[in-house]
C-alpha cells in the first residue's frame, strides 16, 4: 500500500514529520511514535488502512523528521508533546481521532487524552506504563535489570556510520527480546529519513535517554480513572523494558480498558501480530 509523507506545523511553530496511509476522508487513527514513527510497523498501518481508517504516524519532537533542537536540554514538557498530538489531530480531521502511542509515545498519548479529551475518540497504549521515566512506583515492575546492564554495556556506535548504527540497533533488539533483523532494517530506514544524520540519528536511537530529561510533572497516573473513551492496552509478554505488569496496571486503572497481551512479543509489535492488533484497534 502506497503511503504519503509530509509535515505538519503546529500553532506553536513546531514541525512534525508525518506519514499517511489510506483515505484522508476516513476516520483518523493517529500513531505517536516511540523512538520515531517507524516504531509503528508498516504492516499494522496498512492493516488499519485496509480496515477503512486514515492512518497517520508521526515523529515526536527531537526525533526523525520533526523539529530537533537540543535533546540534551529540551525546552518543552511532556504536556507540550501531548498538545502537539491534539493539534495534529484537530488539524487533520474535523472529528475526534483514535490516538495510539507506543513506548514513550504511550505516555504522551495518556496525557494527551487526559488534557485534550475533545480531540480523541479512542485510545490505544502499546508497550508503555502509567508513570514517567525515572523511579518507578512500588507496585509496577521496573526494567529487567540484567537486560538493562547488557543494553547499556553495548559500545556506542559512530552515529554517522549507517552500518554501525544498524548493527547497534540489532544488538540492542536481541537483548530486549525483539527481532534483530527487523530492528536492523528499521534502523537503516530511520537513518535514511533523518535529516542532519549524525545528531538526529543519535537522538532517534537514544530517545529514552532524551525523554528522561523531559519535565513530566505533574504525575498523571492518579487521573487515569477520569478517562472515558474506549481504550485498548497492548503489551508484549516478554517486554523487558516495560514488563507486562505495567500494561496490566494501565488496563486496571482505565475504566473498561481491554488488555491484549501478545504472547510472542517483547517491546516491538512484530509484523506477525499486526492483523491481531489492527483488529482489536478497529473494534474500539
Amino acid at each position: 500500500m502506497r503511503s504519503r509523507s509530509d509535515s505538519f506545523r503546529t500553532p506553536e511553530g513546531v514541525t512534525l514529520g508525518v506519514e499517511h496511509f489510506g483515505d484522508a476522508s476516513a476516520p483518523l487513527v493517529l500513531l505517536a511514535g516511540g523512538t520515531t514513527m517507524l516504531s509503528w510497523p508498516d504492516a499494522l498501518c496498512e492493516a488499519l488502512a485496509r480496515g477503512g481508517r486514515h492512518v497517520v504516524r508521526y515523529d515526536l519532537r527531537d526525533s526523525g523528521a520533526s523539529t530537533t533542537v537540543d535533546p540534551e536540554a529540551p525546552a518543552y514538557t511532556l504536556r507540550d508533546l501531548a498538545a502537539d498530538a491534539a493539534a495534529l489531530a484537530r488539524g487533520l480531521a474535523d472529528r475526534p481521532a483514535h490516538l495510539a502511542g507506543i513506548g514513550v509515545g504511550g505516555m504522551v498519548a495518556q496525557v494527551a487524552a487526559l488534557d485534550h479529551p475533545d480531540a480523541f475518540s479512542a485510545l490505544t497504549l502499546a508497550g508503555t506504563r502509567p508513570v514517567a521515566p525515572g523511579p518507578v512506583d512500588d507496585d509496577l515492575p521496573d526494567h529487567d535489570k540484567a537486560a538493562m546492564e547488557r543494553r547499556f554495556a553495548l559500545p556506542v556506535p559512530d552515529w554517522s556510520d549507517r552500518a554501525a548504527v544498524a548493527e547497534f540497533a540489532a544488538a540492542r533488539a536481541g537483548i530486549l527480546g525483539d527481532d534483530p533483523a527487523a530492528a536492523r532494517a528499521t534502523a537503516e530506514r530511520v537513518f535514511d529519513r533523518t535529516p542532519g544524520a549524525e545528531p538526529a540519528i543519535q537522538t532517534a536511537n537514544q530517545m529514552g535517554t532524551a525523554f528522561s530529561r523531559l519535565d513530566c510533572t505533574p504525575r498523571w497516573r492518579e487521573r487515569l480513572p477520569e478517562l472515558a473513551l474506549p481504550t485498548l492496552v497492548v503489551h508484549g509478554r516478554h517486554n523487558r523494558f516495560f514488563p507486562v505488569g505495567n500494561g496490566e496496571a494501565l488496563a486496571r486503572e482505565i475504566s473498561g480498558a481491554r488488555l491484549l497481551v501478545l504472547e510472542q512479543a517483547a517491546t516491538a509489535i512484530p509484523d506477525a501480530a499486526a492483523d491481531e492488533v489492527a483488529a482489536a484497534m478497529l473494534a474500539l
